[in-house]
């Protein structure tokens, strides 16, 4: 005997509408993708989307919230190394690892973001990337003597040409993501005028390298100052994750408390059906015996009327 199917919390149902819309997303749109789709691929009715996120605009908001918040998280801890090209190769890794291992959330964000997400665009997310790359060529430009003013235009130019890259890499996936890396940054680093025949990233971005990291030097303030942000960062997504909790929380006990109200007014609805059954019942049992003593009634008059009729005419 196969067992009862365990029904989802509503946790669990949330979690899988984003899953479900996401693929929906990536494949057709914000406009090609419908609320009766996304239900009917779950399985549930539109109700229950429309309970767990208001609507289609609810839904695509947290996707692609989501998904801007992994790159962004990515490329920040890409940012943390010490070297500046060390910083730049891990960089762009992250963001065509993030492109191969997650690209339906990287098709979704390099559409053209529809205004129900909330969260901003592509381009927005690219900005955020790029205040953060800023910093790091503030530091080279002091270093080699460039004028830093010029460091904002540089940031943008660089993340801009490494983002374009990776929608471009998106279809193609060739050649692999490391060799695309690496002249990516042979291009950023060296420039035209000095480029490497045959680009190879250093060590120090390589995964293995990872796992033995070389010492680094002590940080300076503006590191200190970018680790402070980083956990100020983290701290905020942390409380924005429980948050989200506590809200799903409450939601699924509103839930459970509309059930339950659901479930009483059915009762509820049944009794008066049942009061009204019994009513009906007794007033035809009324019926019937008022019908049967009239006609009791009848038949005892006309009983009497005969009994009259026959002493007549024996008297006659």
């Amino acid at each position: 005997m196969s067992q009862p199917r365990r029904r989802m919390s509503g946790k669990e149902r949330r979690e899988q509408l984003i899953q479900i819309s996401r693929t929906l997303f990536a494949e057709k749109g914000f406009d090609g993708t419908s609320v009766e789709e996304i239900a009917a691929t779950a399985n549930v009715s539109k109700p229950v989307v429309y309970e767990h996120f208001g609507g289609k605009e609810g839904v695509y908001a947290v996707v692609v919230d989501r998904e801007m918040q992994k790159l962004l998280g990515m490329v920040t801890e890409a940012l943390s190394a010490s070297h500046a090209l060390v910083k730049l190769e891990r960089a762009a890794l992250a963001l065509l690892a993030y492109v191969e291992e997650n690209s339906e959330g990287f098709r979704i964000l390099v559409r053209d973001s529809h205004a129900a997400s909330g969260t901003g665009t592509f381009a927005s997310l690219i900005n955020d990337i790029a205040s953060q790359v800023e910093d790091v060529m503030v530091d080279e430009f002091v270093r080699r003597g460039y004028d830093p003013k010029l460091a904002p235009m540089y940031a943008q130019m660089l993340v801009g040409m490494v983002a374009l890259t990776g929608q471009w890499w998106l279809d193609v996936r060739r050649p692999p993501r490391e060799e695309v890396a690496a002249h990516l940054v042979n291009l950023a680093w060296n420039g035209l005028t000095g480029l490497d025949p045959r680009p190879r990233l250093t060590a120090g971005s390589r995964a293995a390298d990872e796992r033995r990291p070389v010492p680094a030097p002590r940080p300076s303030e503006k590191e200190l100052r970018e680790r402070e942000k980083l956990r100020e960062r983290e701290q905020r997504e942390a409380e924005k994750l429980a948050r989200e909790q506590e809200k799903a929380r409450l939601r699924e006990l509103k839930e459970q408390e509309r059930l339950r109200e659901r479930e009483l007014k059915e009762q509820e609805k049944l009794q008066r059906e049942r009061d009204r059954a019994r009513e009906r019942e007794l007033k035809e049992q009324e019926k019937l015996r008022i019908r049967t003593e009239r006609e009791a009634a009848r038949q005892a008059k006309l009983a009497d009327r005969d009994t009259v009729q026959e002493k007549l005419r024996t008297t006659e």
